[in-house]
């Protein structure tokens, strides 16, 4: 890897002569620039590297002559900024070089092809690096509306090129992940928060004894893909180790079933500048990786890098290409490149036609893939298994389980594809998956006359699915035929049956399945027990489940997180909460969390009892353990305080949530305030309304109408309107002033809320017609007909057509107060607007 050295005039001897011992030396990026250690994020690889920063100081050796020389290029860090700096551009002239040579007194050296050749290697692909940067910087994504522009790169494809054999993927066997210093880097990894200089050593010497295939196992054995990444930068850092081939295409394929896109094309990026041979494969698991990331358009843009790479497109890259568009739901595109790959002569082959019956597929458009399918055969490509199973999936998702039978049928007479043991076990589990037991056990006993055997995962499947239906003798029956034919059933089946048992309420033949379990050596285990534990909380025997999961050491099993939360709702649901806290705090015990919604829910449960201080404390115990409470948590225990009008409590547990960095969103403030205003503290209320807007808390619909509600309930409607319109100033609601029209009217204020009409009235919408007819009824609530008819004339300068019912009675009122010009002319303007009157009619 990089070091600094120190003592120069050691090897300045060996420098002397440049000509002979030049190629002992290759110059790589100093790795000062990155910074040191395995815990790097964001290791990036610009297009020119740096290998000037001081005399000596960026060599890479490949030679074992500096061996006993050991460096760390944390010393050189600290060294940097005094250090001249030079970069890779500046070593395009030879003259150049060899006058820097001699700066630091080595003669000049007429043969340095070498370092020219490994300065140039694939310039081409480089040249992308630029365009690839900008692409980060403009917005990801898009539309995919300009991926045609991409189908032309298919133009550059050779029509005799010879295609090689797929040499890139590597099959890794079992005893490789269990060797044991596969084991030991692993645990190493996994220790990584706590790492010190001795720990890093350590892992450092088991890097240099790794072979090529066990540095593979290691990445694929990490859980988190960012691990896997960090450690292939760390080990790329590491003096005298450099990284095979086959372990940048382990890692791109580790990367392809992520998101982590961009850490794929620095992979990518890496292998080039190395000189590594970048087959195709390697672009289409960027790609890959790309789509996953919903980057349609970058995802395409790899075809144009292999292009500018010099890389020649092959089948499987331009079938990567059809996949990345069928699972972006961009079918049409597909077929279009599809359509593109035969024009320049790119046979597609059974793959590249399975990609585009899956789009079919996705889209439902499942007879066009049966017309594809019917197709193939014409077009030199026979269809295969996979292509019947695609549509034979989506077929039994759809509950088209006839027209299953009619392609079965037709995948034999047509295709002369035989229905095999595969075929068989691929029919019962896509039945079974989605409820199709009958005919799941159809295929079984066809299967089996065929003279297949299907094993006890397919059984387990159609056992599993009868239970699920109810169909629990049926279900029985089949695990008492797996016995006789000596499929011996495992726990999925016999939990499949307990299950089953408990959903139909019969707990003793649950209990009776569990031992006859033991009988036939097969031992249950948490999952059977707690199919158990469920039926007896469901069935109002939560305390049984309490006592079974004491006994549960006895029985040789250990309860599991699901396990607590079954008998904790259980004896939730029969109003047993102190036994159900009491489960909770066992559960963080033995190591298992509750989540936010569990914890919610015992608060709640409290609440409603009136056990405020309970809540209370079942609360800051979970929080004082570590427990994930959130600010849903604090504003269920707030509301019950504010129910309980104890608002001292419920604001002093408001300035409890700053203390423990829980922040109170929207719905937080709006209990407060609804509490305040209901207790008549409006002014503390409007405080808290300014506070939630000033943190940038977006107000809810229940927020305004709480707000609304309490100032028009106290008649401040000058504070309502001030209040209302700093609230519409962070988020707009439409119906805010209708609302305070309908409040008004409803506590008998029709005066204060006619004033609003005009806010109303500005959009003339059909809220704004109910609102102008509860007005109306308001004022004929009231007694003045006069202000209703008033009202309704607005409507109609509007554009809005009253209600013909209310305005007949607005009428016949002004009609016995003696106004008849303003009821006819009420009446008038509904024959303006062609609503005949009832006489008429």
């Amino acid at each position: 890897m990089y070091f600094v050295l120190n003592f120069t005039h050691k090897i300045r001897e060996t420098l002397t002569g440049p000509c002979k011992y030049f190629r002992l030396f290759q110059f790589h990026r100093c790795s000062c620039c990155s910074g040191f250690g395995f815990a790097a994020k964001d290791v990036s690889f610009r297009p020119t590297s740096l290998i000037w920063e001081c005399p000596f100081g960026c060599f890479g050796v490949s030679s074992p002559l500096l061996s006993a020389c050991s460096f760390s290029s944390r010393y050189h860090s600290g060294t940097r900024s005094k250090l001249p700096r030079l970069e890779i551009d500046d070593f395009d002239d030879r003259k150049y070089m060899n006058d820097k040579f001699r700066q630091v007194g080595i003669k000049g050296s007429e043969n340095l092809t070498l370092i020219g050749s490994l300065l140039n290697q694939n310039p081409s692909f480089d040249d992308c690096d630029e365009s690839e940067e900008s692409d980060e910087e403009e917005e990801e994504g898009g539309d995919g509306s300009d991926i045609d522009d991409n189908f032309t790169v298919l133009n550059s494809f050779k029509r005799n090129q010879i295609q090689r054999e797929d040499v890139c993927r590597v099959e890794l066997e079992e005893d490789e992940f269990r060797h044991p210093l596969v084991k030991e880097v692993c645990r190493l990894i996994e220790r990584r928060s706590a790492w010190n200089p001795k720990l890093e050593g350590q892992l450092r010497n088991l890097l240099r004894s790794l072979k090529p295939r066990l540095v593979c196992a290691v990445l694929r054995s990490q859980a988190d893909e960012r691990v896997a990444l960090d450690f292939f930068y760390w080990a790329d850092r590491q003096w005298r180790y450099r990284h095979d081939p086959i372990v940048y295409y382990v890692m791109l394929e580790v990367l392809s079933k992520t998101k982590l896109c961009q850490g794929a094309k620095r992979v990518l990026r890496l292998m080039a500048r190395r000189g590594l041979a970048c087959w195709p494969e390697a672009f289409g698991y960027v790609m890959v990786s790309y789509s996953r990331a919903g980057k349609l358009r970058n995802a395409l843009k790899v075809l144009t890098m292999m292009q500018k790479a010099g890389v020649d497109l092959n089948l499987t890259i331009c079938n990567t290409a059809v996949h990345v568009l069928v699972m972006a739901n961009r079918l049409e595109k597909a077929l279009q490149f599809c359509e593109r790959m035969q024009i320049v002569g790119i046979t597609p082959n059974v793959v590249t036609y399975n990609c585009l019956i899956k789009g079919y597929c996705n889209v439902h458009r499942v007879d066009d893939a049966k017309e594809l399918i019917a197709e193939m055969p014409f077009k030199g490509c026979l269809p295969d298994k996979v292509s019947y199973y695609t549509i034979i999936g989506f077929l039994c998702k759809e509950k088209r389980v006839k027209e299953v039978r009619d392609l079965i049928e037709k995948m034999v007479q047509e295709s002369s594809l035989s229905l095999d043991q595969v075929t068989y076990n691929t029919l019962i589990h896509m039945l079974s998956k989605h409820g199709h037991a009958d005919e799941a056990l159809n295929f079984l006993r066809e299967a089996e006359a065929r003279g297949f055997q299907i094993d006890k995962v397919g059984h387990s499947a159609i056992v599993h699915s009868l239970c699920k239906k109810e169909l629990i003798d049926k279900a029985k029956g089949l695990v008492n035929e797996m016995l006789s034919k000596g499929c011996i059933p495992d726990v999925v089946t016999y939990t499949s049956v307990v299950d089953g048992f408990c959903r139909v309420g019969k707990l003793d033949q649950a209990k009776k399945m569990l031992q006859q379990m033991c009988k036939h050596g097969c031992k249950p285990n948490a999952v059977s027990y707690t199919a158990l534990l469920h039926g007896l909380c469901k069935n109002g025997n939560s305390s049984e489940a309490r006592e079974m999961m004491n006994m549960s050491e006895e029985e040789w099993w250990t309860p599991n997180a699901i396990t607590y939360s079954v008998v904790m709702h259980g004896l939730r649901k029969e109003g047993k909460l102190s036994e159900a806290c009491d489960v909770v705090r066992e559960m963080v015990r033995k190591g298992f969390f509750p989540t936010s919604v569990e914890i919610n829910l015992l608060i709640q449960s409290l609440c409603h009892k009136g056990e405020m201080n309970e809540a209370k404390k079942f609360m800051e115990e979970c929080l004082n353990n570590g427990c994930a409470v959130n600010v849903v948590n604090f504003t269920t225990l707030i509301h019950g305080f504010c129910q309980k009008d104890d608002l001292d409590a419920a604001l002093s547990l408001l300035d409890d949530m700053y203390l423990s960095n829980k922040h109170p969103d929207a719905v937080t403030y709006t209990t407060v305030i609804d509490a305040l205003g209901k207790n008549g503290r409006i002014e503390d209320a409007t405080n808290f309304t300014m506070k939630m807007v000033k943190k940038g808390l977006i107000p809810t619909p229940v927020t305004y109408r709480t707000v609304i509600h309490r100032y028009c309930q106290m008649g401040r409607v000058e504070d309502l309107l001030k209040l209302l319109e700093t609230m519409l100033s962070r988020q707009k609601c439409r119906t805010a002033y209708n609302q305070v029209i309908e409040k008004l009217c409803s506590f008998g204020n029709p005066e204060e809320a006619e004033k609003l009409l005009g806010k109303v009235l500005k959009t003339a919408s059909r809220t704004d017609a109910n609102t102008c007819h509860m007005l109306m009824k308001s004022y004929l609530n009231k007694g003045v007909p006069l202000s209703a008819y008033k009202v309704a004339c607005c409507m109609f300068n509007r554009n809005l057509i009253p209600d013909l019912k209310l305005c007949e009675k607005v009428s016949e009122r002004l009609k016995l107060e003696g106004k008849l010009g303003e009821a006819d002319n009420l009446m008038l303007r509904f024959v303006e607007r062609g609503c005949l009157l009832p006489q008429c009619e």
